[in-house]
């Protein structure tokens, strides 16, 4: 089980397409994507208390000043990791700023893969302890 968090603005020039695979994965009622296999579930759409990582699964998809603002919660299991990585990079490839976009973490480690977006491509940087 991994816990992944993404908190990020998007370009105000994201294409309707990946706003729509967005909205899919956060169980807000779109319509399945269609390059979607027949075996891909929503895999932001976790709300309530986490099994796993503790706290709280969320999920939100916000409109404000021109822009679209994601920030979601989610256990994921390691085998749906690679479903996820399409939408990774499509957030990326959007983001309103390179940086920080989220984080990994496998939930009995103590530190996270973080999320990179770097010229509109997705980065992980591992850390470790000191």
């Amino acid at each position: 089980m991994f816990a992944v968090e993404l908190a990020l603005d998007l370009s105000p020039t994201v294409p309707g397409a990946v706003l729509d695979t967005l909205r899919w994965h956060l169980g807000l009622g779109e319509p399945e994507p269609v390059d979607a296999s027949p075996d891909l579930f929503p895999l932001l759409a976790g709300r309530g208390p986490a099994a796993k990582i503790g706290g709280v699964l969320t999920g939100e998809l916000l409109r404000a000043g021109g822009h679209w603002s994601l920030t979601t919660r989610q256990e994921i299991h390691a085998e749906f990791l690679p479903d996820l990585d399409p939408l990774l990079e499509a957030l990326a490839a959007h983001a309103r700023w390179p940086g920080v976009i989220g984080q990994v973490r496998f939930y009995e480690e103590e530190v996270p893969e973080l999320l990179v977006t770097r010229e509109g491509k997705l980065a992980r940087v591992g850390l470790r302890v000191a």
